[in-house]
């Protein structure tokens, strides 16, 4: 069983060439610990923990030429069938439903406008053990050129409905699934995002202070692409890692 109900994200995983440094990089940000996979065919996948629990995860690119990136994958009781969802509404399945080992199944797929996304059915492995407290996976975000593109794919697929509300000159929308904002979408904003990717999936991690929290990811050598600055949702900081993934942090605004 997974954490969440279907039709949330559930998951987050880094691709990237140099898995050592990642080991090294992310638990001296975040304070976590890794445990590697024992199959060999896991090529040193490692699930990342906070004291003690899954949260997040980082294993080899599926390809040679993959450029790091962050992946967000949504809770599903059924990959084939989201599978069978996502090409009749338009978008491409890049990875086919498989099992990971005891674990799982899981799934890639890209919506019409390119950005790639993941589920997770799980089975041994529920995904992740604990959200939305500093250290761990708080939020999804889908950043979009084709926002109307988007609503209707999505609906299709995950059956999210949009909220949309104002957010300074653009729309945010807010993805709902019954009484749950589930994740997020904006347009593309200008410099402040990179423009060698369409459509990205971006996933935050929740930090008790995001200005420290970036300060530290430069010391590690990381880089800050967005300073921290204040937004509705609370104080946030866009970084890439030191092999050029992309993830944000975000200290949470308080109630009222």
């Amino acid at each position: 069983m997974s954490t969440v109900p279907p039709g949330t994200p559930c998951w987050a995983d880094l691709a990237t060439p140099d898995l050592a440094d990642a080991r090294r990089f992310y638990p001296q940000l975040f304070g976590w610990t890794g445990r590697i996979a024992p199959e060999p065919e896991a090529g040193g996948y490692t699930v990342f923990q906070l004291d003690g629990r899954a949260v997040a995860g980082v294993g080899p690119p599926a390809i040679p030429e993959q450029v790091p990136i962050w992946s967000t994958y949504v809770a599903t009781d059924d990959a084939d069938l989201v599978a069978g969802r996502v090409e009749r509404a338009g978008g491409q399945v890049v990875v086919p439903p498989f099992a990971v080992f005891d674990r799982g199944r899981m799934a890639v797929f890209a919506d019409p406008c390119g950005a790639a996304f993941s589920v997770w059915q799980p089975m041994a492995m529920p995904g992740a053990e604990v959200l939305g407290v500093p250290g761990a996976m708080s939020w999804n975000e889908l950043v979009t050129p084709d926002p109307d593109g988007a609503k209707v794919f999505y609906e299709l697929v995950f059956g999210w409905h949009p909220d949309d509300q104002p957010m300074g000159s653009v729309t945010y929308t807010g993805w709902r699934l019954g009484a749950q904002i589930v994740a997020g979408m904006m347009p593309p904003l200008g410099d402040d995002f990179p423009d060698d990717s369409p459509a990205y999936w971006s996933v935050y991690f929740a930090v008790a202070d995001a200005d420290a929290a970036a300060a530290r990811a430069a010391e590690l050598g990381g880089t800050i692409l967005v300073p921290p600055q204040d937004i509705p949702a609370g104080r946030y900081a866009a970084l890439r890692d030191p092999q050029g993934a992309l993830f944000n942090v975000i200290a949470p605004a308080g109630p009222g």
